[in-house]
């Protein structure tokens, strides 16, 4: 989906602070410039709220970089990814609130087709469950089925839950998914008879006074005041080379969007403007600036409060302080500690924009960071700057920091990549059998249908109900071909064919090429076998 630092990355490292500002850093525009240019960031939205007064609420750069007169202000529209999934949370809560909907009612209650692999979790699995990543489900498992883009139903999303199979436990443990959150949208629906767009709009936001704010796709493509997409595709790997500007218009070939039917995951667009208004919100337990409420406090606490452990992996220097001491998931929120500082807080990352939104909620202090491309060094050198200066930290150069991160990180990817691409020809390691052989119809039992034909002497490799991922399969290691998708924003992979006795192909397994693919590639969960009654595709 994007070439992220990760989502524990912003374990923001902070020491004990007895003094915040109401105000920036006085130098903050300049850094921000810096940091821009040195990343090759388009444009930046930047809000930051104290004491629920805005102080900033401001854009930067261009829109898009092939106009620069479309400049970025406080109105500008910027994805902001798993950032939405407070929102999805947020009106959830409101359904709450109305007494159509308990956290702890099951989700069979309210969709009946719903079934996960193991029938004793489909009907222990509660509303709560969906939004706290411990439903046994491995990282990111059933993505293929939204992303990058794809022909599903929300509804046929849900239905086809039932097929993956856990990797843990139910509640056991952790791992970050996206495919419960389009149930939780499924089950808005359910409860409310609106879509989760339209439930969102007219129930969340307008109430809320985010009144620029969208959770409509096709709303957002046709704002006039939008940052479009930017990425990196032309280098070793997804996420390095030139930076350009993506189309996501619905018109393009590879359109890069991914925010239609996994939108209650990842699918709203907001201003600073208006993130401004939701750091409020947030900081004010649901209450509105001026008066009334969006939710209740005792909802704010139900989303606040930690409810599963998340593993700590130590990072390496010049970033170790972002470490934390403990670290844990919410209801779409993340919390963690930082030298005695509470942090609740959640990135979010899309084809071509990444986010970041803090809140300290003991400073009554919260920003976010938006920016329109993947390099999310920027967004965390920018977030860690404005820690440091909130919590009265001296000032260290954390945009330099996350910059040799990412760079050391790149470094050993491309190394390994150069090192399997490179590896000495072994006599006899190549395609054991005739490329007709390998041809066929497959299906896997969660995503679909997927298929392998032959024409002219090659094979190609299509998923059929997602647009644009169709590729040649080229010969790498026996009977492993490689795969690189016609659409460059689509991690590459390798294909490994198995046969039977009677020389047939009896299962297609697969595994992401880069070291640093997105986990919502998660080709290793499919188990591709023959369809029954299929032609071959040769």
């Amino acid at each position: 989906m994007k070439r992220t630092i990760g989502a524990g990355a912003l374990a923001f490292s902070l020491c004990i602070a007895t003094v915040a500002w109401a105000a920036p850093p006085k130098n903050f525009d300049a850094r921000v410039a810096k940091i821009a240019s040195e990343v090759g960031v388009p444009g930046i939205s930047v809000a930051i709220v104290e004491n629920g007064k805005v102080t900033l609420a401001k854009g930067y750069g261009v829109r898009r970089l092939d106009d620069p007169a479309a400049r970025v202000d406080s109105d500008t529209l910027f994805q902001i990814g798993s950032v939405s999934k407070a929102f999805t949370a947020a009106a959830l809560a409101r359904l709450v609130d109305s007494g159509k909907v308990g956290w702890d009612d099951k989700v069979i209650d309210h969709i009946p087709y719903f079934q996960m692999y193991d029938s004793w979790v489909t009907r222990e699995m509660t509303v709560r469950d969906l939004f706290v990543h411990n439903s046994g489900l491995g990282l990111g498992a059933g993505d293929l089925m939204l992303f990058p883009q794809t022909t599903r139903s929300r509804e046929d999303v849900v239905r086809s839950l039932r097929y993956i199979k856990p990797a843990t436990s139910f509640r056991s443990g952790y791992a970050y998914d996206n495919v419960l959150y389009v149930v939780a949208g499924q089950l808005i629906e359910e409860v409310s008879g609106k879509s989760w767009e339209r439930f969102v709009k007219e129930d969340l936001l307008v109430p809320g006074g985010m009144l620029t704010a969208t959770s409509s796709r096709d709303d957002r493509r046709h704002a006039d005041n939008r940052a479009w997409p930017h990425g990196r595709r032309d280098g070793p790997m997804v996420g390095m080379g030139t930076q350009v500007t993506l189309d996501d218009s619905g018109k393009a070939e590879f359109d890069p969007d991914i925010t239609g039917v996994g939108a209650p995951a990842g699918g709203i667009a907001i201003s600073a403007n208006d993130m401004a208004r939701w750091l409020s919100i947030q900081l004010a337990h649901g209450g509105l600036p001026g008066g009334g409420r969006l939710f209740s406090e005792d909802a704010s606490r139900e989303m606040w409060t930690p409810r599963i452990h998340v593993p700590i992996g130590r990072y390496p220097e010049p970033v170790s302080a972002v470490t934390p001491q403990f670290d844990s998931y919410a209801m779409g929120w993340m919390e963690r500690d930082y030298r005695g500082h509470k942090l609740i807080m959640h990135t979010g990352a899309v084809f071509g924009a990444q986010s970041i939104l803090v809140l300290i909620p003991e400073k009554n202090i919260g920003f976010s960071i938006m920016i329109n491309c993947e390099d999310g060094e920027a967004a965390y050198g920018l977030a860690y700057e404005l820690l440091d200066h909130y919590l009265g930290q001296p000032y260290y150069n954390w945009g330099a920091a996350w910059q040799q991160f990412v760079r050391e990180r790149d470094q050993k990817a491309v190394a390994f990549l150069k090192s399997q691409t490179e590896t000495p020809a072994v006599a006899g390691a190549g395609p054991s059998r005739s490329l007709q052989t390998y041809a066929g119809a497959f299906k896997d039992a969660w995503y679909g249908p997927v298929t392998v034909k032959h024409a002219g002497g090659k094979l190609a490799m299509d998923f059929t109900m997602t647009p644009g991922m169709t590729g040649e399969l080229t010969p790498w290691r026996y009977d492993t071909f490689r795969v690189t998708w016609r659409n460059p924003s689509i991690e590459p992979a390798y294909v490994t064919f198995a046969f039977d006795a009677e020389g047939k192909v009896d299962r297609i397994s697969m595994r992401p090429v880069s070291p640093l693919a997105d986990f919502s590639f998660d080709y290793q969960d499919l188990d591709l076998r023959p369809a029954p009654a299929a032609s071959g595709g040769q």
